[in-house]
């Protein structure tokens, strides 16, 4: 009597490597809350990473609001766009392949971008060159990151805009005319935002630009390492 062979295991999926991409875009939500930190408060009130709110600073800037600028906007929107048609390019040529390596080449490509933004700050501190160099770099790394952030597609996790968000956590709750299911995403969400804001400005009001820069360098780095293919 023979026995039947048994099945081999299934190969783990190299997808499954690493950290969920829930808690990495959370995690780069804190650091956009840090990027529009510096920007807003030491690059003279413009977002790198809410173009949203850019928008808005432009139409300010451009009625003659007094303390905004319309070439930092400008800069910042022009750099940004620059950034998202890059990410748009990697994705159509990575997108179909292994969503781990695609997410992980954007983290790394963001990673070195804030990090040059960091190096910036330190050796040139409170010059008109620094700030036109940081707001091109940043925008641009932040435009890079939001086109991955799209093309993967993870809900209610866009990592630099929250209005969506709010509206969905409102709408859908057990008030609104949902159940309330993705409520601790989206809170989630939110509180990310909040404490990267919190403690950007903390740190630019008490030390300056440079290490808020270097923190968000570190963390896109470290996320560049660890981050997996799954949701």
């Amino acid at each position: 009597m023979t026995t039947a062979p048994a099945e081999a295991a299934p190969a783990p999926d190299p997808e499954a490597r690493g950290l969920r991409l829930v808690v990495v875009l959370l995690v780069l939500t804190v650091v956009s809350g840090l990027i529009d930190a510096v920007s807003y408060l030491g690059l003279g009130r413009v977002f790198t990473a809410n173009m949203t709110g850019n928008v808005v600073v432009l139409g300010f800037a451009a009625a003659g609001a007094p303390g905004f600028s319309v070439s930092h906007t400008a800069t910042s929107l022009v750099c940004f766009l620059l950034g998202a048609a890059v990410g748009g390019r990697v994705a159509a040529h990575a997108g179909s392949g292994s969503r781990r390596r695609w997410a992980r080449l954007t983290l790394a490509a963001e990673a070195v971008l804030v990090g040059i933004s960091a190096a910036v700050a330190f050796a040139w501190p409170d010059t008109t060159g620094t700030r036109y160099a940081l707001i091109a770099l940043t925008a641009f790394a932040m435009g890079l990151r939001n086109a991955t952030v799209r093309r993967l597609g993870v809900a209610d996790l866009t990592t630099t805009v929250l209005t969506m968000t709010l509206t969905g956590l409102a709408s859908e709750s057990r008030l609104g005319d949902g159940t309330g299911r993705r409520s601790p995403r989206r809170t989630a969400s939110v509180i990310a935002m909040l404490a990267g804001a919190c403690l950007g400005a903390w740190l630019v009001l008490h030390h300056g630009l440079g290490i808020p820069l270097l923190i968000a360098a570190a963390a896109s780095g470290v996320l560049a390492l660890v981050a997996s293919g799954r949701e």
